[in-house]
């Protein structure tokens, strides 16, 4: 049968390979491939925060995305014994994530948020927003109905993650996306042609609210630089990559988030609401506004990271 003679060829190489001594020779199947990937990930001490949380996950996620497999389903793969001008392949990006320190989402420039893929490079960060989980919770109390919100805006937009998904939990608001970086914005741009959203979400270059004008909205969100220099200085390679730019938020990670907080409420409408991510800020958050009774919304994987304003709890700047 076909079926045993591909064994037969599988045994063949592994018999070959006794006498070579390459990880070429010797890594047939995914499996191999995949336990290869996982040891130098986690002998090399690599940093995962990137989409994945360590070396196994990073590893099955590029070997299977580097052999064009769904990456979502290993078990049907982990056996099937792999040529070698695709192994010369994985090996490649194997070794170039070991020793370049370059995010796994840089290589294969994609990164994920749930079902949503978006394409992503150096010039912006890598999305991992937790904003992301609480949209699909919505905002609730605060907003209703979804379906009757008319204007958004994504602060800090980066790569555009967030304005398709505010487009997406939002079926007929208009959503605007700012940015400071015209690098960040070109990515955006593709990514929102990529889910066919140009009518839908416009891209603006501005330095945090300076070239909005007077627009309203009823939800501003955004995740600002907010990494406080200390931090900065010991961040891994890895986030290094990064631009640094949608990363440091000056000595207390709070430049940003104090001009939001500032400028929030002239472009929030009556009832509208700001929601900011700060990661592990919050004591930072709270010690720059101690007049401000932030709520700290938390979802199932994170807790506190995320703080909401309502317009009426802000003053007009």
């Amino acid at each position: 049968m076909p079926h045993h003679d591909h064994d037969h060829e599988c045994d063949h190489d592994h018999d070959h390979a006794e006498h070579e001594h390459s990880p070429l020779e010797e890594l047939i199947t995914v499996r191999d491939l995949i336990r290869y990937a996982t040891s130098q990930f986690n002998r090399a001490g690599l940093f995962f925060g990137h989409g994945t949380t360590d070396a196994f996950d990073e590893a099955v996620y590029l070997v299977l995305h580097t052999l064009h497999l769904p990456i979502d389903r290993l078990d049907p793969f982990y056996d099937a014994c792999i040529p070698v001008n695709e192994r010369i392949e994985v090996l490649d990006i194997i070794h170039r994530r070991v020793e370049e320190r370059i995010p796994a989402a840089y290589l294969t420039n994609e990164a994920w948020l749930g079902d949503f893929r978006f394409y992503v490079d150096e010039r912006v960060i890598v999305p991992r927003s937790f904003c992301f989980e609480l949209l699909q919770a919505g905002f609730e109390p605060w907003i209703q109905e979804p379906a009757e919100v008319s204007r958004v805006l994504d602060l800090c937009t980066g790569s555009g993650c967030l304005a398709i998904l505010l487009a997406h939990h939002f079926p007929n608001a208009q959503v605007d996306a700012i940015d400071l970086s015209e690098d960040a914005l070109d990515v955006a741009r593709q990514n929102v042609a990529d889910y066919g959203l140009e009518d839908v979400v416009r891209l603006i270059k501005s330095d945090v609210f300076d070239s909005l004008g007077d627009e309203r909205y009823e939800l501003i969100l955004s995740n600002p630089p907010y990494v406080t220099e200390e931090s900065m200085q010991v961040l891994p390679d890895e986030y290094l990559r990064e631009p640094r730019l949608a990363l440091a938020g000056g000595d207390d990670g709070m430049d940003i988030v104090r001009r939001i907080i500032a400028g929030a409420r002239r472009h929030l409408t009556d009832d509208g609401i700001l929601v900011v991510e700060v990661g592990h800020n919050r004591d930072l958050v709270e010690a720059a506004f101690p007049q401000l009774e932030f709520v700290w919304l938390s979802n199932a994987s994170e807790a506190e990271k995320v703080f909401l304003l309502r317009a009426d709890q802000l003053s007009e700047a």
